[in-house]
């Protein structure tokens, strides 16, 4: 039976549209859909258990994947099979996931998944702007208690002009790449980076994308009608006691207001926290805390929250005694670890970050390969959060989806401030040894000053700072919090993290979890945030003002050559001999490549000794020497022959070519060794290639002067046909004057017979 299929298009302008479409694949999913732009086509099914799992959370799985089948291509690597997800298909499950979670009802603890597969790439389209529009239209046609439908979008500008989900073409034009989350009414996600652009450019773009979301949103509201939309399924929401909610905020509030308002460290303020909840548990008898325990732990942290924010509100406090737009003490240092090619400590308060630079070859370069994108990074960042930065003991399962996110966040911040000239790999990487509040906008500025200290010329230093948000939606009132703790953050309305230079912004991070945020706050955080991101600058450039004039001296330095691309092959040898040798000849890394627009070869030489260089570039030279015929070059004497001297040019060692004896002086020559030695230095004039010999010609003699009374040896009949003839009547010649000789012998023995 042919399946019925409902469809609704959204027109993007420029005569794109994206299609979403369900009825035909997937029907067992609790919801499922294709969305559709170009070529490109995602999949995107949803399924919650209707039985809740043990847990006091959301257990919500977002997984987004690639399927190379979709590019008609291969995996990579021995196992022809998609294994692990990439750093890509891991960040899109993020963005996706960061707009989702918070429009589920907070009780709501069902095992949830949404897979979203990408079955169809088109170049010129980006799949991973569409992947929230799929999720959430998804839901809407599933019984699942969801708020409202959102959607994501990517937006650019090109020429000043905005443009929504540009073609990765068109990114590389583009001065801002943000992807927006909303729903019709809200915005409540941005990711992205820009070629530091002002803080009215940022809010301009994010209303921009808006506007279209919010077309997104009408046509699942639409297709979820046509489908038929299902009733929200019900479920056993948490158990509530109002009563008991009232006697514990009351026994809690007043206590969590004064250790708040005291300003005390991160682990003095949460042992006090801690004393005040036990003398709460043990007002309670056993039969109680049996029977209702979870609750009080559940009211006494909405308690603690309500004092905090209280504060906040009222007093303008926060949590460490500071000020809403107070930043906390920061001290800095650089070249701290001596093997590192550069280092710096980054501490600020309670949150420190320990970044290393490591230069290469572009053989080091992090390679790309998902089904939608192919290439190389020659700047990379990693991010590494052990668990005792926040003094806890954990199992360590690799690398976690939040170490990808915020090492991208770092990455993107930083790299518009390597020069486009830089001939290194550089690869940053980020320890914290310390967290309380914004490790990846430590990780910025201890990135910053390690490559300043590594000699990467960085074009301006970057700095980051976390912005959060404190509202009370029945006042109007509100607090934008600089440089937030880690409590803030979990107590707040908003986590807004930019990174710039003095000049503008270049990325940002912000998740937003109440409604209907004004852009008249946002506004107002962003320029709060360029002052405390300015403060930060002074403190990083007065530890190291410009990045150093040099690499150290164990770094290595790098120097890169071009050379036709017919000489690519005379540089590496047969079976790469004669690279392998001169790099081992002088303890340097030679790697080529080949520019496939000019095909010329581009030669990276590294190296930690100067000599080792400056051998290779003499060996290039050499190679790619050529005399100009009519030319005079100095010479040496490398070795002897019987029928001449090989001697190499002084400019360009290795390169040779034969001297032959009879060009060695005017008079004759009988031994080489009569006229030149092996060493000897002498003059000789390049005639260019013999078309006798059809080897290079160069003459000693051609450049002194004749001796008095030299004349040429007359020159030689080389007429083969003359000469060939006068051998034939020579021979002829003899053998009828031997016939003569044979007659007259036998005529002289017949006479003597007869006498006998």
């Amino acid at each position: 039976m042919i399946p019925k299929v409902f469809k609704e298009v959204i027109d993007l302008g420029d005569g794109r549209e994206i299609s979403i479409e369900t009825g035909k694949l997937a029907k067992q999913a609790h919801g499922s859909v294709v969305v559709q732009s170009g070529k490109c086509m995602l999949l995107c099914t949803v399924v919650s258990n209707y039985k809740a799992a043990d847990v006091d959370f959301l257990p919500l799985t977002v997984d987004y994947r690639e399927k190379f089948a979709a590019a008609g291509r291969y995996p990579g690597g021995f196992f022809k099979r998609e294994a692990r997800p990439s750093d890509g298909e891991v960040l899109t499950m993020r963005l996706v996931d960061r707009v989702l979670r918070p429009l589920f009802p907070k009780d709501y603890h069902s095992e949830t998944q949404v897979m979203i597969q990408l079955m169809s790439h088109d170049p010129e389209v980006m799949p991973d702007a569409m992947a929230g529009l799929a999720a959430s239209a998804a839901i809407q046609l599933s019984d699942f208690p969801f708020e409202c439908p959102i959607s994501e979008v990517r937006v650019g500008r090109i020429n000043g002009e905005f443009i929504i989900n540009p073609s990765l073409a068109q990114l590389e034009e583009s001065d801002i790449d943000m992807v927006i989350g909303a729903s019709a009414d809200s915005v409540m996600m941005v990711e992205g980076e820009m070629d530091e652009i002002s803080e009215e450019e940022m809010t301009e773009a994010i209303k921009f994308a808006h506007e279209a979301i919010k077309v997104q949103c009408d046509a699942q509201l639409r297709l979820a009608e046509a489908f038929g939309k299902k009733e929200t399924r019900e479920y056993e929401p948490e158990r509530a006691d109002e009563e008991l909610a009232q006697k514990i905020h009351d026994m809690a509030y007043d206590k969590v207001y004064a250790v708040a308002k005291a300003g005390s460290s991160k682990h003095e303020r949460g042992a006090a926290f801690a004393e005040i909840k036990e003398e709460i548990v043990a007002s309670f008898t056993e039969e109680e805390i049996e029977d209702f325990g979870d609750l009080v732990s559940k009211y006494y942290s909405k308690a603690e929250k309500a004092a905090v924010r209280d504060l906040t509100l009222n007093e303008g406090l926060r949590l460490d005694g500071r000020k809403t737009t107070d930043i906390r003490p920061i001290w800095c240092e650089v070249d701290y670890l001596p093997s590192t090619h550069g280092s710096s400590i980054f501490t600020r308060g309670e949150t420190q970050a320990l970044a290393t630079v490591t230069l290469g070859t572009s053989r080091e370069a992090n390679q790309i390969d998902m089904p939608s994108y192919e290439g190389e990074e020659r700047f990379y960042l990693h991010y590494n959060f052990p668990p005792f930065s926040t003094g806890e003991a954990r199992p360590i399962r690799g690398t976690s989806r939040r170490e990808v996110g915020h090492g991208n966040l770092a990455q993107r911040a930083l790299k518009g401030m390597v020069p486009e000239d830089c001939p290194y790999t550089v690869r940053v990487v980020s320890e914290i040894l310390e967290s309380n509040g914004s490790s990846s906008m430590a990780t910025v500025c201890a990135g910053t000053m390690a490559m300043m200290d590594a000699g990467v010329q960085m074009k301006k230093p970057v700095s980051g700072i976390a912005m959060g948000l404190i509202s009370d939606a029945d006042t109007g009132n509100y607090a934008v919090l600089s440089d937030i703790l880690g409590d803030e953050d979990h107590l707040g309305d908003m986590d807004f993290k930019v990174t710039g230079t003095a000049d503008g912004i270049t990325a940002c991070q912000m998740d937003i979890k109440v409604k209907g945020l004004s852009y008249e706050i946002l506004v107002n955080a962003l320029n709060q945030a360029r002052d405390g991101r300015l403060h930060i600058l002074d403190r990083i450039v007065d530890t190291i003002a410009t990045p150093n004039d040099d690499v150290k001296s164990h770094a290595p330095k790098m120097v890169t050559r071009t050379i036709p691309g017919d000489y690519i092959g005379a540089l590496i040898g047969p079976g790469g001999k004669v690279i392998q040798e001169l790099q081992k000849e002088t303890n340097t890394t030679i790697v080529i490549n080949e520019d496939p627009v000019t095909e010329e070869g581009i030669v990276e030489i590294l190296g930690t000794g100067q000599e080792g260089i400056d051998a290779v570039l003499a060996k290039i030279d050499a190679l790619l020497f050529k005399p100009e015929k009519g030319s005079v070059y100095e010479v040496k004497v490398v070795k002897m022959l019987d029928f001449g001297a090989v001697v190499e040019y002084t400019e360009a060692p290795g390169n040779e070519v034969l001297l032959h004896v009879s060009e060695l002086a005017w008079e004759r020559t009988d031994n080489v060794s009569d006229v030149v030695k092996i060493g000897d230095i002498l003059d000789v004039k390049y005639f260019g290639v013999d078309p006798k010999t059809r080897k290079e010609k160069v003459s000693r003699k051609a450049i002194l002067p004749k001796p008095e009374g030299w004349e040429p040896r007359p020159p030689r009949n080389n007429d083969r046909n003359n000469n060939r003839g006068r051998d034939n009547n020579r021979g002829r010649d003899n053998r009828n004057r031997d016939n003569r000789r044979d007659n007259r012998r036998d005529n002289s023995k017949n006479e003597e017979k007869k006498e006998d």
